[in-house]
């Protein structure tokens, strides 16, 4: 999607992330205290992909911006 009206920026994304997506991946795989980091980079990729395919980011964030910090290194 080019020239989309308004999108979110990475900050946004990376906060929003972490108040509705990182809690129910906390929930769902790390029971034992220990970040899950293939689980959380899953839940970055699927969240972000479908911000690209809602309109909320465009293609060039969506193939550009790094995961969230909370997603490990």
């Amino acid at each position: 999607m080019k020239n989309l009206p308004r999108v979110i920026t990475w900050e946004q994304a990376c906060a929003q992330f972490a108040e509705y997506l990182l809690p129910v991946v906390v929930a769902g795989y790390e029971q034992d205290g220990k970040p899950d980091w293939p689980a959380r980079r899953e839940a970055w990729n699927d969240w972000t992909d479908q911000l690209c395919k809602d309109g909320e980011i465009s293609d060039w964030q969506y193939n550009n911006w790094s995961q969230s910090p909370l997603c490990g290194d």
